[in-house]
């Protein structure tokens, strides 16, 4: 192997077994994904941000220079009963249920680990394709003047819009903190008028803040982020999305280098409203707290490189405009290709 680039091998320096272990939990965490949960407040509820994310390891990155895997399975069920009101598709909807199956690929690139002051930087994109099944109780006039009096279901096969993210992370003793962006390219397999639909046909970018408190001896981390999201305008329906905001914590425990579990929390706010023609019901602010746990389990392919696989489950209350529901997600991450630092 040249000692310069290759595959992880059998060198596992202390400080990047530590940071490799919770990759999916840190770096993944940063990279978020597309949050695939209908009709919650948003248009479609098709949140750029992916609540829970911001877990363990929030603000660690990988702390060697290469590429690496972080792939997302991620399901979602939950309904909003009581006869609310949604748009979706255009179409203004009620008695709504969903279920989401979705699988996010990331792709991390970390080109330098000394950036602006001693800082780890990293570049990715992520690709989201899956099968929303959405149904509705009742189908009103949308905005552009289709109608439906019955009950219908729409499910599809889709792949939605790509996503750009940076994040940069530094290392201050105990204490990692990290600044992340995700910027949504709205090129994907978007259907309109339908009530399935993973791309957002927008464009929209977060910016998030991160802190991990991680002393290496005692085997605890406490990590928490928030961020606020951006909306466009979806041009085909005249919807404008307000501004969002997303705020995270969590309390992990590490109780052998293979296993680590604890609680996590989020809570979701939309601090502006909608507007445009096609937000038919006024600004619709949104809001929920979700609650759940999570537990990572690290080990090797073929006895060399470290891999991580970090479970995650959440549920839902307090929703206001938003479906109420629960997730389960299982991250798994790996190095494909490093670049060795000198002497090793």
């Amino acid at each position: 192997m040249d000692r310069g680039r290759g595959h992880m091998g059998g060198w596992a320096p202390t400080r990047l077994a530590k940071r490799m272990a919770g990759l999916a939990g840190g770096a993944g965490s940063l990279l978020a994904v597309l949050a695939a949960q209908p009709a919650q407040a948003s248009e479609g509820g098709t949140n750029l941000y992916l609540l829970g994310s911001g877990g363990p390891e929030a603000a660690v990155l990988p702390p060697i220079q290469g590429v690496f895997l972080v792939n997302t399975l991620y399901r979602y069920d939950g309904e909003a009963g009581g006869g609310r009101q949604f748009v979706v598709g255009g179409n203004l909807v009620a008695g709504l249920e969903a279920t989401v199956t979705a699988d996010f690929a990331t792709a991390l690139w970390v080109p330098t680990t000394n950036f602006a002051g001693g800082g780890i930087l990293a570049l990715g994109a992520i690709l989201p394709f899956g099968e929303p099944d959405v149904s509705v109780s009742a189908t009103f006039t949308g905005p552009r003047g289709s109608q439906a009096t019955r009950s219908m279901s729409d499910s599809a096969f889709v792949v939605g819009d790509p996503v750009v993210t940076g994040a940069v992370s530094w290392k201050h003793g105990d204490v990692t903190t990290a600044v992340s962006t995700l910027i949504n390219i709205p090129i994907g397999d978007y259907r309109e008028d339908q009530l399935a639909n993973l791309a957002f046909h927008r464009w929209a970018a977060d910016v998030s803040v991160a802190a991990t408190w991680k002393p290496d001896k005692s085997g605890w981390d406490v990590s928490g982020k928030a961020g606020f999201t951006f909306n466009g305008e979806n041009e085909h329906t005249d919807y404008d999305t307000g501004t969002e905001f997303h705020l995270e914590g969590s309390v992990a425990k590490t109780f052998n280098p293979s296993f680590s579990a604890g609680l996590q929390a989020y809570y979701y706010n939309q601090v502006t409203g909608d507007s445009g023609a096609g937000a038919v019901l006024g600004s619709f602010k949104g809001e929920v707290t979700g609650v759940g746990a999570q537990a990572a389990y690290n080990f090797k392919i073929m006895d060399k490189i470290p891999a991580t696989l970090r479970l995650h489950a959440m549920t839902e209350f307090n929703a206001t405009n938003r479906l109420e529901g629960s997730s389960v997600w299982l991250d798994f991450s790996m190095p494909l290709h490093v670049k060795m630092p000198p002497g090793h």
